[in-house]
């Protein structure tokens, strides 16, 4: 080897690689249980089909993390976990809930397929839109979270008209370019966004296991952390603003 040639890579080892590849199953994972959430959301066992969800959105929060902590890109290069990662969001993000809440009975009879279809048009577009993330890793526009979406028609039961109209809403804010902060990703108040979603499991699962059926203060704080999710980021930059719309405009508060 000459002077100038360079040295090769090293090779990762191989329980390196079949850890890291561990991580791509469990990942893959998530589409399998998404299949089963589908079967039991066909037969109406509601229930189960959103244990099965939550359950998906576990490994869905987790497995980047620990991808990340044991480097499964650079020990895999020839496997793309984004690819796989876009592919099982895409499923249980979008497609499973689609027709949990096309299914559900809770939109006007004419649109519930019409709504279905925008539900899984859209989400498509925005999975292949590569900036349906920031650089500090909030979301931009509603970023199809059609699974939390179906929780929340199940948890308020509001009326035909009005769940049709919130679906319509969403399927156009999709394309809006609003933020929405990522809890886990986003740096700014992680701390707290993180315990807001810790708290937000809980209630959810409370509110799953009992059938929906549960007291108001359990509806108010779950609906108060989607509030916040959704608009935590707006509500920052407008504080921001008004902040340096009274010191005169000189000094501010400089927001990506």
């Amino acid at each position: 080897m000459s002077m100038t040639d360079p040295e090769p890579l090293p090779t990762a080892s191989r329980a390196a690689r079949t850890t890291a590849f561990a991580v791509h199953v469990f990942t893959a994972l998530g589409g399998g249980i998404a299949l089963l959430a589908l079967m039991e959301a066909v037969r109406e066992h509601w229930v189960a089909t959103f244990v099965l969800l939550g359950l998906a959105l576990l490994i869905d929060v987790v497995d980047g993390p620990i991808a990340r902590r044991l480097d499964v890109a650079g020990r895999l290069p020839e496997w793309s976990g984004d690819t796989l990662d876009l592919v099982v969001d895409f499923v249980t993000y979008v497609f499973v809930p689609a027709y949990v809440i096309t299914a559900s009975g809770f939109l006007l009879p004419l649109a519930g397929s019409l709504l279905g279809v925008a539900i899984v048009f859209s989400g498509a577009l925005y999975f292949a839109d590569k900036r349906m993330k920031a650089d500090d890793n909030h979301f931009r526009g509603f970023p199809a979270l059609w699974n939390a979406v179906a929780f929340y028609l199940f948890l308020l039961k509001p009326g035909a008209a009005l769940s049709t109209a919130i679906v319509a809403l969403l399927v156009v804010l999709t394309f809006v370019p609003f933020r929405v902060v990522h809890p886990v990703r986003v740096a700014r108040l992680r701390s707290l966004n993180l315990a807001m979603i810790v708290i937000w499991a809980a209630l959810a699962l409370d509110a799953v296991l009992a059938d929906f059926e549960v007291p108001w203060t359990v509806t108010a704080a779950l609906c108060a952390i989607a509030a916040y999710v959704l608009c935590s980021d707006i509500l920052i930059r407008l504080v921001a603003r008004l902040a340096t719309g009274r010191a005169g405009g000189t000094g501010g508060v400089d927001l990506p």
